[in-house]
């Protein structure tokens, strides 16, 4: 990947440095706002179908003191719907990432939208197994965490870019390691995905956040608005999925179970 400020400065001086600066900056507010947003949507989502999902009403399904599965509930986390419900968000991105091409960028936007949805409802067993406390907790670590790492990303010199076939390489074994430990149940091989998984998300973080701030740069100069738009969504796609798998490895390292 070029260095951003071999881009910035090669051929191009004075008012058009000036322009793609002003352009970079507002390229990754649009980032991080559709991130923030996309966020939003995938809590609300997940709190909803938690709340939908459980009940104080005894039933057949009992998963605490006092705590039920409703009928709801016990459909996507106790039948062959579950599956779904886990991989659904894994089958979306694929699908998006292979479609953006023919979208507009207010399509790819809706879609993502649409995703943070879908992946709300695949989180939402988190407030099963989690108390509230420690899921606020761990999500403003991971917040802190993440604005550091995405700020390091963005004003860093150094280039990342050759940390990025060492960390898909690894995101790759941990998926796979991810799969065979849903049927092995090792305690001791869940906590160290966690712990890696951890590491990974941070270093995708902060690589992210380079690529799509020199991404920008690089592209700019031929100003096609229309793929910048789209380049914006996929970058907060890419920010989002980091943030979210980052918050997910933490919460199983330190959150408090019921």
């Amino acid at each position: 990947m070029a260095d951003y400020q071999t881009i910035r400065t090669a051929g191009v001086s004075g008012a058009r440095t000036a322009q793609i600066d002003e352009g970079l900056r507002a390229h990754m507010n649009k980032v991080y706002g559709t991130m923030s947003v996309g966020m939003l949507i995938t809590a609300l989502a997940a709190w909803a179908v938690a709340g939908l999902a459980v009940s104080s009403v005894p039933s057949a399904y009992q998963i605490g003191a006092d705590t039920y599965l409703t009928s709801f509930g016990a459909a996507i986390y106790a039948s062959p719907l579950k599956w779904l419900v886990m991989f659904a968000p894994l089958i979306f991105v694929f699908g998006f990432s292979a479609g953006i091409n023919r979208m507009s960028a207010a399509t790819a936007q809706v879609v993502f939208y649409a995703f943070a949805a879908v992946m709300g409802l695949s989180l939402s067993s988190i407030f099963l197994v989690f108390t509230a406390t420690s899921i606020a907790q761990v999500f403003l670590i991971t917040s802190i965490s993440f604005a550091g790492l995405s700020l390091y990303g963005y004003t860093t010199k150094k280039d990342l870019s050759g940390m990025g076939t060492f960390l898909m390489m690894g995101l790759i074994g941990l998926i796979v390691a991810s799969l065979i430990n849903l049927f092995m149940q090792s305690s001791a091989m869940a906590f160290a995905i966690s712990v890696i998984g951890v590491l990974i998300f941070a270093g995708l973080t902060a690589y992210d956040t380079q690529r799509i701030k020199n991404t920008y740069v690089e592209m700019a100069v031929h100003g096609d608005k229309e793929w910048l738009g789209k380049a914006a969504i996929m970058g907060a796609l890419s920010l989002y999925l980091d943030f979210i798998n980052m918050f997910m490895m933490l919460l199983q390292l330190f959150g408090n179970r019921n």
